[in-house]
């Protein structure tokens, strides 16, 4: 029985490639975001009403009927995570073995929780500290994170939000603009620089005060993965972070209110 002929081994992609395919990638999720952004803060900045004085909503309510706004906000948390699934295609067999190379992988889930934790208590509180700091500066809007009216359903959703927003960002911003720019053959601060300053931009429209603040968050996310080449503690901490904020936030109103400036 004759041997099956070799196969030949897949050409190398071309950098010029790879940079059609990351600005695809970012065209379809938060390179749109960060253009939608710079759009919404100019707008904001030029209207008659002072920044401070203006409110950015997350997780609004999509229809005023029960129903269809539990439909519309679990279509739009699977249409967000589409782009997860695309990178993770296309890293399939470059992050190897089935992006193990992004530090995605059960091996150490203890320790990763762990990680995460920790790091969500420190960003989380420093993030506190800014927006505050934002809001006496007069340069970041008052955030309401929980637009949702009160339904059997809104903290489950709210929950699937905050990991909407956990595996998207670090997926993207993190693992997978990291493995390309890699591929590239840019260094460390640069890429951490270039991706921080993405995710600062797509929150420009809360006010400069979350952009300064989640450049700063992706700052350190770029240097921790620089260091241990594991993503999940990222994923875990961005998670804990804003079920925190989009969950909490109707108690700690009422426990405290005006802390958020609303």
């Amino acid at each position: 029985m004759r041997d099956p002929m070799p196969q030949p081994s897949p050409a190398p992609i071309s950098k010029g490639r790879i940079w059609a395919e990351v600005l695809i990638v970012l065209g379809l999720s938060f390179g749109a975001s960060a253009i939608y952004s710079i759009v919404a803060i100019i707008n904001r900045m030029t209207r008659d009403i002072a920044l401070a004085d203006q409110t950015a909503t997350l997780n609004p309510t999509l229809d005023s009927r029960e129903i269809f706004d539990l439909i519309y906000q679990v279509l739009g948390i699977a249409v967000d995570l589409v782009p997860v699934a695309l990178v993770c295609w296309l890293l399939w067999n470059v992050a190897s073995p089935h992006l193990g190379r992004l530090g995605i992988d059960l091996r150490r889930p203890w320790q990763d929780a762990g990680v995460g934790t920790l790091l969500a208590l420190i960003i989380g509180a420093g993030g506190l500290i800014v927006y505050l700091g934002g809001r006496a500066l007069g340069i970041t809007v008052a955030v309401d994170p929980a637009g949702l009216e009160s339904h059997w359903w809104t903290i489950p959703v709210l929950l699937l939000s905050a990991a909407r927003a956990g595996i998207s960002e670090e997926v993207i911003m993190v693992g997978y603009l990291w493995t390309r720019l890699s591929d590239l053959g840019w260094r460390t601060w640069p890429t951490i620089l270039v991706s921080a300053a993405i995710r600062g931009t797509y929150h420009l429209y809360q006010g400069w005060g979350s952009f300064i603040g989640n450049v700063l968050m992706g700052i350190v996310f770029g240097w921790l993965y620089s260091r241990t080449g594991r993503l999940l503690p990222l994923v875990i901490a961005h998670f804990l972070i804003d079920a925190a904020v989009f969950v909490g936030y109707p108690v700690m109103a009422e426990v405290w209110p005006g802390l958020l400036g609303l």
